[in-house]
This record gives structure tokens, C-alpha cells and sequence, in this order.
């Protein structure tokens, strides 16, 4: 048994639906679907009793889950362990691909002076996936945007920002102090793609499910606002094409920059990057 594919049976099992536990991991349903078969296959017996409304767990499947956790949980102290003994320390981050946000560059300036014998990898995501990885253990913390699916993760709040809507810089409403969400209803949105979770779906269309194009990264935001017309917000204070301009949004909650982990883990290089990041925002 691999352990990805352990990490994939215990998603399933908590969240007792393909298709969430597809989201929570940030991947397609007929993978995981694929690989919880092949697993059922190795283990000679059924894991879920399947249903048109979801799935629950057979015996076996509840032995497997417990088994999981504990072998998944070693696994992860094998891996620290054995970093410690090489003498090396790695701490893997991923960050939202909104490129521009000045608190990376000092948090990450404040992480070298204070953790010099850290190495750092980085892992940028697109607009798709707000936990950067986290959900497929890719990361050991993202740095990313709320809101989205917290479950079993632990999230902190570093910052909140102001969000506007982008528009060419030639449309009607750029020269206004400010808009409504209820005053856009009439224009196409920029939206992602099906299965992108929910609440970061549904907070970036203002609540309300929009027709338009369909985009990935902020760069395809951007050309979708300059070549299209379309619309879409963005937080307030970052650099933009002078082709384009941001107008505030108000009835809109502020966007939460925020760090996020696997609930439990006790990994010490999270605890001290939480540290460190939590007093690098606040400046």
C-alpha cells in the first residue's frame, strides 16, 4: 500500500463522499475513485458500501482507517527524524500565485535572519487550489487566501485586505469611488474551473454564480478584464497594468491572508514558520 494512496482512503472516509474528498484533495474524482478501487482490490475486500447519496464505511474499511491514521502519523515522524539524523531540515511552502504581496518578501527576509539553517522549498499553486498543495500533502503550510474548506486543517489569520473590481480602465464605472456587487449583476464574471472548492468559488463571485470565462492563474484574470470586458475582484493595494483599473467593493467581507496546516501536526518548523509569520504581517 502506498502512502498516497492511504492519504486518499482516509479522505474519503472522513468525508464519507467522492466528490468532496476529490475537492479536499484537489483532485479529479475519477482518479480517486480509481485508486480506493485498486486499494480495495490489494486489501481483498470492499472499504465503502456505495450509495447515490454518498458512501459509508464497511468493517474492514473501519480497521483500514485506523491503521491509516496511525501508519500515515509514523510516517510523518519517520520523515523528521530521518531529516534530523541527515542534518538537513526542510520546511516546503505553498503560496498562492497572486505574485505581488510585499508580506512574502518580508516574511520570507524575516525567516532567513531568524532560521538560517532551514531550506526552504516553495510550491506555487494557480487560483484553483487556495490550499496550495495541502490537501494532497504536498506542503507542509500554505500561505494563501481564505475562505475555503477548513476542514481538519488549522488556519491563522495574518492580515485582512480591502477587496475592488477590476475593470478596463476605459469602462463607465472605473472613475467611481465605489460599487456594489448588485450593480455588476448585469456583467460577465471571471470564474474557475468545476470543482474548485465551493467557498472560495462563491467568495470571489461575490456570493452569487456568474457566466463568463474561465481562468486559472491572476495573469488570466487580468487578460480576461483587458481583452474581454469581463469582471472580477481582487484585493485592494496591488500593482496593475495601467490598461486596467480597481474600484472598491463595498457590502464585500475583506479577503483574509492567512497560513494554514494539517490539524495535529506537530511538526516544530510549522509552529516557528506560524511565529514568524504572524509577526512579519502584522507590520
Amino acid at each position: 500500500m502506498e502512502l498516497r494512496t492511504l492519504r486518499y482512503f482516509v479522505a474519503v472516509a472522513e468525508e464519507l463522499h467522492f466528490g468532496r474528498a476529490a475537492t479536499r484533495l484537489h483532485m479529479g474524482q475519477p482518479p480517486l475513485s480509481r485508486a480506493v478501487k485498486q486499494l480495495e482490490a490489494e486489501v481483498g475486500a470492499l472499504l465503502f458500501a456505495r450509495s447515490p447519496t454518498g458512501v459509508t464505511l464497511t468493517p474492514v474499511g473501519t480497521v483500514l482507517l485506523d491503521e491509516a491514521r496511525a501508519l500515515l502519523g509514523h510516517a510523518d515522524r519517520v520523515r523528521a527524524r530521518v531529516s534530523a539524523a541527515a542534518g538537513t531540515a526542510t520546511l516546503t511552502i505553498g503560496i498562492l500565485g497572486d505574485g505581488t504581496d510585499p508580506g512574502v518578501s518580508r516574511l520570507a527576509a524575516a525567516y532567513r535572519r531568524t532560521r538560517p539553517g532551514i531550506d526552504i522549498r516553495v510550491r506555487e499553486t494557480d487560483l484553483t487550489d487556495p490550499t496550495c498543495g495541502l490537501r494532497a500533502d504536498l506542503v507542509d503550510v500554505a500561505l494563501t487566501r481564505a475562505p475555503f474548506d477548513e476542514h481538519a486543517l488549522t488556519v491563522r489569520t495574518l492580515r485582512t485586505d480591502p477587496v475592488g473590481v477590476v475593470l478596463r480602465a476605459d469602462d463607465p464605472l472605473a472613475g467611481r469611488d465605489g460599487l456594489r456587487p448588485a450593480e455588476l449583476s448585469d456583467r460577465r464574471w471571471f470564474r474557475f474551473p468545476q470543482g474548485t472548492d465551493p467557498a472560495w468559488q462563491a467568495y470571489w463571485n461575490g456570493g452569487t454564480p456568474r457566466e463568463g470565462p474561465v481562468v486559472r492563474g491572476v495573469q488570466e484574470c487580468l487578460q480576461a478584464v483587458l481583452w474581454n470586458g469581463t469582471v472580477g475582484l481582487a484585493p485592494l493595494g496591488h500593482d496593475l497594468p495601467a490598461e486596467l483599473a480597481v474600484v472598491p467593493l463595498t457590502d464585500m467581507p475583506p479577503s483574509r491572508v492567512v497560513a494554514a496546516w494539517n490539524e495535529g501536526d506537530t511538526n516544530p518548523l510549522i509552529r516557528s514558520f506560524i511565529a514568524t509569520a504572524t509577526a512579519a504581517y502584522r507590520h
